[in-house]
């Protein structure tokens, strides 16, 4: 809903839909560009690995079947195979086996994997802090959180009952 001049509350017009995708989008892009080379440069974690491996460092178990991590990264199925190839490669990711599904497989973060993502996390919250410090008060990042929550579960559901 919008509020126009007279205090009336009006919905949304497609032109301000528009806008507000382009915003989130624009957003999420700056996001990345901040955030990503300094965790490639200091953690040797591209911007997917590091995806991938915060998304199994917040499970509880630390592992998740690679077809709900699929659908909790940007990546497709054969892109998600090579970017845990490569994380295993480097010993920060093992898969196991589904014992109910014998095609299913987990992946699960290895002990290297969890000291990497501590390092990891440490540089990612200073840079969060520097980022966002004065950008939104409380009340505005709880909001906004709690809105992208609510469109993440809309446009993309099979996320939403995996993450916090």
């Amino acid at each position: 809903m919008c509020v126009e001049r007279t205090g009336q509350v009006s919905q949304p017009s497609e032109v301000d839909r528009i806008t507000l995708v382009g915003l989130v989008f624009e957003a999420a892009t700056g996001l990345h560009r901040a955030v990503g080379p300094p965790l490639e440069r200091h953690c040797e974690l591209a911007g997917q690995d590091f995806e991938i491996l915060i998304r199994l460092a917040r499970t509880p178990s630390a592992r998740l079947r690679m077809s709900d991590l699929a659908a909790q990264t940007a990546l497709t199925p054969s892109g998600l195979t090579r970017a845990v190839d490569r994380l295993s490669e480097a010993g920060l990711v093992t898969r196991q086996a589904c014992p109910e599904d014998r095609r299913g497989a987990f992946a699960a973060l290895t002990s290297t994997g969890e000291e990497r993502m501590r390092q990891a996390l440490e540089i990612h919250r200073a840079q969060l802090s520097e980022l966002l410090e004065g950008a939104l008060e409380p009340d505005e990042e709880l909001a906004l959180v709690a809105a992208l929550r609510k469109l993440r579960d809309r446009v993309n559901p099979e996320a939403s009952f995996l993450t916090p």
